[in-house]
């Protein structure tokens, strides 16, 4: 019984943190990626020179993790800030399922 509830419980967080539980529209996520082409390149393997780093490969989760971290202040990013400050949360999760093309 136990080990059934583990499971359960593992499923339950696993298809919350899938690609497909959250609304997404990856077109969109592909223009808002126009502003982040100069820093992170257009097929999103990051900028050395610019100490951008690579986003292609990223699980989508963990792309708005760092976007909202970042815009929330916990995780501190001066340079990135401004581009992301205005940006909503459905605009992250747009960005994340676009750069997963990549």
């Amino acid at each position: 019984m136990k080990s059934a509830l583990s499971l359960i419980s593992v499923l339950l967080l696993a298809s919350v943190f899938s690609s497909s539980s959250f609304a997404q529209d990856a077109a969109k996520g592909k223009a808002l990626f126009a502003v982040c082409i100069q820093c992170h390149g257009a097929d999103a393997n990051g900028i050395v020179e610019k100490k951008a780093p690579r986003l292609s490969g990223q699980h989508d989760w963990y792309l708005l993790k760092q976007l909202t971290e970042i815009k929330s202040g916990v995780r501190k990013n001066p340079e990135m800030l401004p581009y992301i400050a205005k940006l909503t949360e459905q605009d992250f999760k747009d960005l994340a399922a676009y750069i997963t093309t990549l």
